[in-house]
């Protein structure tokens, strides 16, 4: 993989996406889950993208692909078949598998959480968490770009304050969602880690889930990006942490 920078400035863009809500009330989900992807700008992705987007404009769909919509067969997708909007999903997921990120899903259960405020204090300590674990790997960057468009305040204020630490940190909230294909690449993994925590722990499955995945075709699609855990960052450019 060729280093696109020469300059010895190390960037590290960090996308993020959020899934469920802060509320408590009725008809509020019950899990609340948070993605985060780790791209290091010294490697580029853009043959990735292009050849991405030549996949999707085979498929013929060339916009933001939205993860919940699509299983769903809602807004864009609603007059979609079961093969195409399959063949859109094996599309972004098979580019998440090329390309050299670092990702992590937090998930946290809002059945054991009493309310708005408890929530938001678990979600901030799992992310400082996450960072505290990783800290070696943070250092290395010389600057911090953050992409989330603030669809949650809370949530971008909880991350403002978090990443702001970092040296040369920016909050981008202000991009192109369907030029971004890393943030759609989170928006896909709070999706995905939302449906196997629900799998594992036996909590519902709607039917327009089920009717798009089989629970084996998850557990499939899961250890085939769990396997990414195991590869060393000195032996390759291919990186995962829980």
């Amino acid at each position: 993989m060729k280093t696109s920078r020469g300059n010895g400035m190390k960037r590290l863009s960090i996308f993020i996406d959020e899934t469920g809500e802060f509320g408590f009330g009725k008809g509020s989900s019950r899990l609340y889950g948070v993605s985060f992807v780790f791209h290091d700008q010294s490697y580029s992705i853009k043959k990735e993208i292009n050849d991405l987007n030549q996949r999707l404009l085979n498929i013929g769909y060339i916009n933001m692909i939205h993860m919940a919509d699509l299983i769903m067969k809602r807004g864009d997708y609603s007059n979609m078949n079961i093969t195409k909007r399959k063949n859109i999903f094996n599309a972004i997921y098979y580019f998440l598998r090329k390309i050299p990120v670092k990702y992590q899903t937090i998930i946290i259960d809002k059945k054991y959480t009493d309310n708005s405020k408890v929530l938001r204090r678990k979600i901030r300590n799992e992310i400082i968490k996450m960072l505290e674990k990783n800290k070696e790997f943070f250092k290395k960057y010389d600057s911090i770009i953050l992409y989330y468009d603030n669809g949650q305040e809370t949530l971008g204020n909880i991350l403002e304050d978090i990443f702001s630490k970092f040296k040369n940190f920016k909050h981008v909230i202000d991009f192109n969602h369907k030029v971004k294909r890393l943030f759609q690449v989170a928006d896909m993994l709070t999706y995905l880690d939302k449906y196997n925590y629900k799998y594992k722990n036996k909590i519902p499955i709607v039917n327009g889930e089920k009717y798009f995945f089989t629970g084996e075709e998850i557990r499939k699609a899961m250890k085939k990006l769990d396997k990414k855990k195991y590869y060393s960052i000195k032996k390759t450019t291919l990186w995962l942490f829980f």
